[in-house]
């Protein structure tokens, strides 16, 4: 745990830093416009006569004030990072608007708006990138064990350990799940991974041997006995986190009010799925340009494959999209041209659950489709698919037909959005992924849709491709 005086100095050095920002922002700004702004360092922060100098003063004051009001000066590891980028554009728009009201209102004339626009640009970039490098920084810190958590998760069901997978996927949240707590569940049953420690009784017993910092409720208790654990937390000063029920089905944000005194959770928008205006011309111009930088490597991926084994480069497999429109979906051949006819014989030893056939060692991969389906290069034809409006660059992958006609039709919601090439799906463990728990990343994805959200997948896609894991 950090000592309060080193969170002083830390949130010191924070403004600090957002100080050297502003300068920095204001002396680039009038730099870049000496033509209309002919001033110097000396005259821009230090001379009292220039009829600017309290506009910088006050923007100065207003944009640290504003930070600190959208909480800029702490580091919560477990806030994206995309929602503290959100608050610096509202802090750095609400000190410009600010600025603006005291320009006009005090009637300082001759002020050049080109200046001042960029200024604020300036300040907004160099804001987002410290942020973003510092973010960085306390991540690698955490990740290796610097002030790291004990967690405790009460409720050992599908959400704990959904939890807890996150968690260990996360590991610059520096949250250590130490085990969970319930009624139900044993040790045996959850696998070598995870420990039932003991009974919801059990809190204050199991919390002071094990060091718990955080404990989070994936479970809803009845009676009392919720009440009695809080209390209990309390008394021993560890943080309390409960997960909504039904979060997964939950649409667009979850809001926080109150009716009196009784706080209230609101699922935004239920039963209604976010239109996702805009997202095609997105995938247009993100695909045109892939297409453009990757076409060397889709040349001497189609030698290859030409050169392994007897057959086509590409191979097509129809699939489901966007309402139920059967389409072609593009990939590069990975097996041997017969694979499809030999599917019968392999059915028995399918690695996977749910509907999706799957087994690591399958003897119908060639040489270099092995390679390729590791890092995923079996899937970049499918730019292809997205440019001709088949498919998007996010969203639930595409399903065979015969896979989809034989589930359970309440995943058919995967069908209510075009299918993307990647996914949740993928960045959360790709084949090593239930089919139940894809089910859920993919309802969650279509109900929570954002382009934040899709950036924040492509982003996450990288590492897991570069990585290979899960991919068979």
């Amino acid at each position: 745990m950090i000592s309060r005086a080193l969170s002083f100095l830390i949130r010191l050095s924070y403004v600090l830093v957002d100080i050297g920002c502003i300068f920095f922002s204001i002396f680039l700004a009038s730099w870049l416009r000496q033509n209309a702004f002919p001033m110097t360092l000396q005259e821009l922060f230090f001379d009292t006569s220039n009829p600017f100098h309290l506009v910088f003063v006050i923007w100065f004051v207003t944009v640290l004030f504003f930070n600190g009001l959208h909480h800029l000066y702490q580091t919560r590891r477990e806030v994206v990072e995309f929602h503290e980028i959100g608050q610096v554009v509202r802090s750095v728009l609400f000190a410009a608007g600010t600025v603006l009201v005291f320009v006009y209102g005090m009637k300082i004339v001759g002020f050049p708006r080109s200046v001042f626009f960029l200024i604020v640009f300036f300040t907004f970039v160099l804001f987002c990138l410290w942020r973003f490098l510092k973010r960085l920084f306390v991540e690698f810190l955490a990740a290796n064990g610097y002030n790291n958590f004990n967690v405790l998760i009460v409720g050992a069901g599908r959400t704990g350990m959904m939890l807890a997978q996150e968690i260990k996927l996360h590991p610059g949240l520096g949250l250590r799940v130490v085990g969970f707590l319930d009624d139900v569940k044993t040790a045996t049953e959850l696998g070598p991974e995870h420990k039932v420690l003991g009974k919801l009784s059990q809190l204050e017993e199991v919390a002071r041997k094990n060091f718990v910092h955080k404990v989070f409720f994936t479970i809803h208790p009845p009676g009392n006995i919720f009440y009695d654990m809080i209390e209990t937390a309390k008394a021993l000063r560890i943080a309390v986190r409960v997960i909504p029920v039904a979060f997964d089905r939950a649409v667009g944000e979850i809001f926080k009010f109150n009716i009196g005194y009784i706080p209230v959770l609101e699922y935004s928008g239920l039963g209604h799925n976010r239109v996702q205006y805009g997202k095609r011309v997105f995938d247009l111009m993100m695909s045109g340009v892939a297409l453009v930088l990757l076409m060397p490597c889709v040349f001497l991926i189609g030698l290859l494959i030409k050169l392994d084994s007897v057959g086509p480069v590409f191979y097509f497999s129809s699939r489901y999209g966007c309402g139920g429109r059967v389409f072609k979906m593009w990939k590069f051949r990975s097996m041997v041209v017969d694979a499809d006819a030999r599917l019968a014989e392999l059915k028995a030893k399918n690695e996977v659950d749910g509907p999706i056939f799957k087994i690591k060692q399958d003897p119908r991969v060639t040489a270099i489709g092995k390679f390729l389906r590791k890092y995923s290069l079996d899937e970049l034809p499918q730019i292809f698919n997205v440019l001709m409006g088949d498919m998007s660059l996010v969203g639930p992958r595409p399903l065979p037909l015969d896979q989809v006609e034989r589930e359970d039709p309440n995943q058919l919601k995967r069908l209510e959005v075009r299918p993307g090439i990647t996914g949740l799906w993928q960045v959360r463990g790709r084949s090593d992924l239930p089919f139940h728990r894809l089910i859920k990343w993919d309802t969650w994805y279509i109900n929570n849709w954002s382009f934040m959200l899709d950036i924040g997948i492509l982003l996450e896609t990288v590492p897991v491709v570069i990585k290979g894991k899960g991919a068979y």
